[in-house]
């Protein structure tokens, strides 16, 4: 039975489910921030999904990036797949601009997270949700 790693529920909001992936706002205001995390139990690499696993996610990566990209504009859209603290596949969306406060460098580690609001976190994540339904494949 899939379950949600510990620290992706500490560190995130649930903004909705798609058909293969939660997707998760990072609880950091300081960049806009996502994470689709496939419902697959005991998955660490992409390679470790079936074919049309695979297909899918890619999929719901891409409407992700394109809803993200319509709502921030960014200068670049980073996606990473890292595992090396969370060993449970999940994907980054990671909205940057030239002038955030970690440009050029990764966000890993360089400021503390600062937690969005109520109002803002419920705000973010209406909005990326009602994106993710209009970009729908």
């Amino acid at each position: 039975m899939f379950q949600l790693d510990h620290r992706l529920a500490q560190d995130c909001l649930l903004i909705t489910e798609l058909p293969l992936s939660l997707v998760l706002l990072m609880n950091d205001s300081q960049y806009p921030w996502t994470i689709l995390v496939p419902k697959v139990e005991g998955v660490r690499e992409i390679l470790d999904l079936s074919v049309a696993q695979q297909q899918q996610l890619w999929i719901e990566s891409a409407t992700l990036t394109r809803a993200m990209q319509s709502r921030y504009q960014p200068d670049k859209m980073n996606l990473a797949a890292l595992g090396n603290v969370v060993e449970q596949l999940h994907l980054h969306h990671i909205a940057r601009f030239r002038q955030d406060i970690a440009w050029p460098a990764p966000v890993w580690g360089k400021h503390p997270a600062q937690a969005y609001t109520a109002e803002q976190a419920r705000s973010e994540c209406e909005a990326i949700s009602e994106l993710l339904a209009e970009f729908k494949a």
